[in-house]
């Protein structure tokens, strides 16, 4: 297997740039503050095929996850992920 030539999930920059801006919307970011957005496939059992992985940069950074691809999140996703903590 050769984990280095597998595809990357795309995505859309429009869709990105929602993502962030509801995060910072609700947690009430700093602009100074950046948001890193990543895609991720798993191949292993029980896992989702592609989750999103979010990660605040503050001090310390924060680590998110939502077992979604990024052009399939909605604002209510994002609401829940905030909600759980």
């Amino acid at each position: 297997m050769n984990l280095f030539s597998q595809s990357r999930p795309k995505s859309n920059p429009a869709a990105l740039q929602q993502l962030k801006s509801w995060i910072y919307d609700l947690l009430k970011l700093d602009p100074e503050i950046s948001i890193s957005v990543s895609q991720l496939q798993c191949t292993e059992p029980g896992c989702p095929p592609i989750e999103t992985v979010i990660t605040i940069l503050s001090q310390p950074a924060q680590q998110y996850k939502i077992h979604k691809a990024l052009n399939d999140i909605e604002q209510v996703d994002v609401i829940r992920l905030f909600q759980t903590e």
